[in-house]
């Protein structure tokens, strides 16, 4: 490990390692591997045995072991034998869902892998971060993740961020023999370093969690959790109600106690965390098979209420394919001096478009003959230009530049009328559609020389209008954000029916407003916008600030390591296809695939996971006020037991193993971006609840006065019914028009429901001495009066749905449009 205050000379560091400029072989670099191991921080290992045996510590585990302890106390052997299978039910469960999660998410974070260029076997190659080993010699460029402590060989300068590091407000500039550090993040610049130690021998060992990032609890979840302890407050308060009861009327207090805390463990949304984590890890899975990778899983709740999405226009709206147009040179310039001066100031190394567009347009190679870079300064985001030395064929220095026009005309001295000319020749061009560069030259001290201007265009993608129709059809408003002028903003956003009210960000916000509160008018005019044009990238971040300040919820693409703010700042930040490390690591999502086809996706996957999650909210709800107020009140109002502890063991065990396929549901698409509504879930799933309480009592009437069981069998009775209505109530939960409609369960939701009623429904009628039989009649009959309630819940909550608004006709056009199966625009794709 590298001391801060004593870097060595290059030499001795390169002596000590047994290395040299020209890197390593591929041999030498496999005999360190397995030296000095990957490149990457030893993760603490945690047992499968103890995972396991985590599951039976907490609170709700508490509850059902003293259950099982108190069963064993008044020898109820059965019910202790069944309440411990339910303990390792859960426990099971749990663990085997924790799997799953953890094993998707490592799926993910494989794809999200940090890579670096190399150079071996005297080959500039790419290699994964973690197969780097001391000696590797690298090049690290604006906007990469640091992989390694490394001292630098070559090149002019970095500057790098080390605030996450050493809490350092501004970026720290650095040169040859200087060192750097893993983690930290290339901020200007361009070197090739030398690695000096790899993971746990790293200076800071801070590589691990670039991709798992630490996160907040959603609104979502939080939500979810809410219920969980309003549910818990519930089943405490009617349990209170009912030992207070029934220790007058002289019951047992521990066969009293036993009943209510088996009762309360029953109505507990013991099953909400697994849910919670397999459906976002399924979810998360599955966008990732659309090339796109969520690097939090907190942000697809996010996703699923996303407003406004603030677009790229390089690359995400249109093909990043930029060919050059007819070159206008000044007057006594030749075009072959034009392009030859933006080839020399290009570097193909770099991969970047427009470089690589430059030097595509040279068909001749004896342009560049006699001519050699000497050095190279690549492009960034506030300079924006690069520059070069180079040499001719006699040996004369000149220095080469190309950028954005404006900043290269700031470095010439055009006459007035020269200046007004080439202004309007660029603007003319940005009429047209094209993005253009200005190039210029000097020698020596000389001022510089104007050569002309290059036009580049880059046409928009097929899909692009389509894509932007389908997201303002979801609700979503995209805001086209882009660096180049706004005649060329416009001409674009023309083209893709994004509306012209192109605003310049410089105009709009002028100095950048560090917290400041923008005037009401001026925020009014950056919601109405249809998109900003001239984007520095701290204007990224004052937008998404702007537009959060009046509530929406944003998102934003970006792709550069300045981007980093804007995107941590957004509540969905998104990183698209060719971002940076550093911009990877700050974003919610990232983008395997060009343009904004996959976003819209993406948006989609995460509502249809909202639904999911809100569908098993309401359900939850519903089975607590069923099965607890029943109980209870049936306890209260005719002093027996309506069903036994084991029948509520038993219900547990029925209603949780479907529950978790509800992550494969089958959900409508809501046409508008979705946020939590607790009012409307506590409206629907008490009216619900309150039914089921009605129809309860009802079976257990018509069964005692009309048909005159005995309490044993009435028990069981009673059991098969709540066993079968409780996943037809999860059928009507699921959706928001009839339950006879579409989208139908999922074919693993429904089976696994199917399945575990059939099952129940066997078990009362051969109970293999457990609880009292049934007749299959009887049984029968439960299955045709639970059957027959369906029908008036699914009217009662369609009813409640519609005065809350949610089923107008227009909105049931338009869903029945969107949910058709699998042959919407997007869907087909």
């Amino acid at each position: 490990m590298t001391d801060p205050d004593k870097t060595p000379p290059i030499e001795k560091t390169l002596t000590d390692l047994h290395a040299s400029p020209a890197g390593l072989t591929s041999n030498e670099a496999q005999q360190r591997l397995q030296q000095y191991g990957p490149n990457a921080l030893q993760e603490k290992k945690v047992s499968p045995l103890m995972r396991f045996l985590h599951y039976f510590w907490g609170p709700i585990p508490w509850m059902i072991e003293v259950a099982a302890i108190l069963s064993a106390a008044v020898g109820h052997w059965a019910d202790l034998t069944i309440i411990s299978l339910l303990l390792l039910f859960n426990a099971g469960i749990g663990f085997w869902q924790e799997y799953k999660a953890s094993s998707a998410l490592e799926a993910l974070k494989s794809q999200l892998a940090l890579k670096a260029r190399v150079l071996r076997d005297n080959q500039w190659q790419e290699i994964l971060a973690a197969d780097l080993v001391p000696g590797d010699v690298i090049r690290i460029r604006l906007g990469d993740i640091i992989p390694a402590d490394v001292q630098l060989l070559e090149g002019d300068y970095l500057s790098a961020d080390q605030s996450a590091l050493t809490g350092e407000s501004l970026p720290v500039s650095k040169k040859v023999a200087d060192v750097a550090y893993s983690g930290t993040i290339v901020k200007q610049g361009e070197m090739v370093a030398v690695i000096t130690a790899t993971g746990m021998n790293t200076f800071f060992g801070k590589t691990a969690g670039l991709v798992q990032k630490a996160g907040a609890v959603s609104h979502f979840q939080k939500a979810v959790l809410r219920i969980g302890d309003y549910l818990i407050y519930i089943a405490l308060g009617l349990v209170a109600v009912l030992i207070t009861v029934e220790m007058f009327r002289g019951q047992s207090f521990l066969t009293l106690l036993q009943f209510a805390l088996i009762l309360t463990v029953a109505s507990i949304p013991v099953a909400m965390p697994a849910v919670l984590s397999v459906t976002m890890a399924l979810g998360a899975l599955k966008l990732s098979r659309m090339k796109a990778i969520v690097t939090r899983l907190q942000s697809i709740e996010e996703m699923a209420g996303a407003q406004i999405l603030c677009s790229d226009k390089t690359g995400t709206l249109t093909q990043n394919k930029l060919t050059l147009g007819p070159l206008e040179p000044t007057a006594g310039i030749g075009e072959e001096d034009v392009l030859r001066a933006a080839a020399l100031a290009s570097k193909a190394e770099d991969q970047d478009a427009i470089d690589l567009a430059v030097l595509g347009a040279v068909q001749d190679p004896q342009l560049l003959a006699g001519w050699e870079q000497t050095h190279f300064t690549p492009f960034d985001p506030v300079g924006k230009r690069t520059e070069a030395q180079v040499k001719d064929s006699s040996g004369q220095e000149w220095t080469v530049t190309k950028g954005a026009p404006q900043v290269i005309l700031g470095l010439c001295h055009l006459s007035k009328p020269l200046l007004q000319q080439t202004q309007g020749r660029v603007q003319a061009l940005a009429g047209k559609g094209y993005r253009t560069l200005g190039v210029a030259r000097k020698t020596g001290s000389e001022d510089w020389q104007f050569l002309g201007i290059v036009p580049l265009f880059d046409p928009p993608r097929e899909d692009s209008r389509d894509t932007i129709a389908q997201a303002e059809a979801h609700g979503i408003h995209v805001k086209m954000v882009t660096g180049d002028n706004g005649a060329i903003a416009k001409e674009i956003a023309g083209q893709l029916g994004l509306g012209t009210n192109i605003l310049p960000a410089d105009e709009v916000f002028g100095k950048r407003m560090d917290g400041g509160h923008l005037p009401p008018q001026l925020r009014q005019r950056i919601a109405d916008a249809d998109g900003f044009a001239q984007v520095f990238p701290e204007h990224k971040y004052d937008i998404v600030k702007a537009l959060q300040s009046d509530g929406y919820l944003v998102a934003m693409t970006g792709d550069g390591v300045n981007d980093a703010p804007a995107l941590k700042q957004a509540d969905v930040g998104i990183a698209v296809s060719g971002a940076t490390d550093a911009a990877r690591a700050a974003a919610a999502l990232v983008l395997m695939a060009p343009g904004l086809n996959v976003i819209i996706r993406a948006v989609e996957e995460a509502r249809r996971i909202f639904e999911r999650m809100n569908s098993y909210a309401i359900y939850r709800i519903v089975e607590t006020i069923r099965i607890m107020v029943f109980v209870v009140l049936a306890m209260l109002i005719f002093d027996f037991y309506p069903i036994t502890a084991i029948m509520i063991i038993l219900l547990a065990f029925f209603n949780d193993v479907p529950i978790m396929a509800i992550a494969t549901d089958n959900t409508w698409l809501d046409p508008k971006p979705v946020r939590w509504d607790m009012h409307r879930v506590l409206t629907v799933s008490t009216v619900l609840g309150l039914i089921g309480v009605v129809e309860t009592f009802g079976m257990l009437l018509i069964a005692k006065d009309y048909f005159h069981m005995g309490i044993p069998h009435l028990q069981t009775l009673i059991f098969l019914k709540l066993a079968v209505a409780g996943h037809l109530t999860l059928f009507i939960a699921r959706t928001r028009s009839s339950f006879l409609k579409k989208p139908y369960p999922s074919a693993i939701l429904l089976w696994s429901a199917i399945l575990t009623k059939a099952a129940a429904t066997l078990f009362v009628v051969y109970p293999m001495g457990l609880v009292p039989s049934i007749t299959w009649g009887e049984a029968g009959a439960v299955w045709i009066y639970c059957i027959l309630w369906i029908f008036i819940e699914d009217w009662a909550k369609i009813r409640v749905y519609k005065h809350l608004e949610f089923d107008t006709p227009r909105h049931r056009d338009f869903v029945d449009r969107l949910n058709q199966p699998l042959m919407g625009p997007i869907s087909s794709r």
